[in-house]
């Protein structure tokens, strides 16, 4: 996912998201080895439910805090904003902190055409992570708050121009991160996402959740932050239709420098 095939390759433990953060060995010393497959999934369980914790944790306290609808949501997007680049700067040197299925499969979409990214194996650990993760996030948050710990959202978010709202919101998410890699500033990433997703609150009409597993997660909270059972399937359709549109743009916007010896496109 970097700008050559050449580099692609030779980084081809990288994640995304988040770069390595280990320094290089001294000659002759042993290098450093990757996280065991136990903690990457810990870590993209623990952060993913930190993070529907967080997104909503922060909406209960906004909506005992305030009736005003435009405070609740600056409230839910500032936190949301600081607990994601947080947990990217923190959980990213372990499993690139993905947090994010629509993000897991697109790096191994991206990894089968010859890009650096998860394996299949990574996949099939990652998903279910996540999915727990997000699931047990909610509980862990309506029961700081005194909420029911299970309670089936019944705020319905299946309108036409919501699920337009998720094509953009995870397409733009997609660019962002892929782009990020392709162009070697993947350093920036903790504050580059993050920055995206809490513009994201107010520019998509969805509120942009842009990720199936926090989807999931926040069916289980009839909070300010929930979502219906029966909006769930449309959303993360619409989420995994753009994070299509997402890697086709990066391939578009993207492209690699034409050699010497090739004539320009242009």
């Amino acid at each position: 996912m970097t700008a050559t095939e050449a580099t692609e390759h030779d980084r081809a433990g990288q994640s995304a998201i988040a770069p390595a953060t280990e320094p290089q060995p001294a000659p002759g010393a042993t290098p450093p080895q990757a996280p065991p497959m136990i903690a990457k999934a810990a870590a993209e369980l623990v952060g993913t439910g930190a993070l529907v914790a967080v997104v909503v944790g922060s909406g209960i306290q906004a909506t005992e805090l305030t009736k005003d609808v435009g405070l609740q949501l600056l409230a839910n997007s500032t936190a949301t904003v600081f607990g994601l680049g947080i947990l990217i700067l923190l959980l990213g040197p372990v499993s690139g902190a993905h947090f994010n299925p629509a993000v897991t499969l697109a790096e191994w979409f991206t990894a089968r055409r010859g890009g650096a990214g998860v394996t299949a194996r990574e996949v099939a650990v990652y998903v279910p992570a996540q999915v727990v993760g997000a699931i047990g996030g909610a509980v862990l948050a309506d029961a700081m708050f005194g909420e029911p710990l299970v309670k089936w959202s019944t705020h319905d978010r299946s309108a036409g121009h919501l699920l337009l709202g998720e094509v953009v919101a995870t397409a733009g998410l997609i660019l962002l991160i892929f782009g990020l890699a392709r162009t070697d500033r993947l350093r920036f990433a903790p504050v580059a996402v993050a920055s995206y997703i809490g513009a994201a609150y107010w520019f998509t009409s969805s509120t942009s959740f842009a990720n199936p597993a926090v989807t999931i997660g926040r069916a289980f909270t009839d909070t300010f932050a929930g979502i219906a059972p029966s909006s769930v399937a449309g959303f993360i359709g619409m989420q995994l239709v753009g994070a299509a549109v997402g890697l086709a743009l990066v391939a578009l916007i993207f492209r690699p420098a034409p050699s010497a010896d090739e004539p320009s496109a242009s």
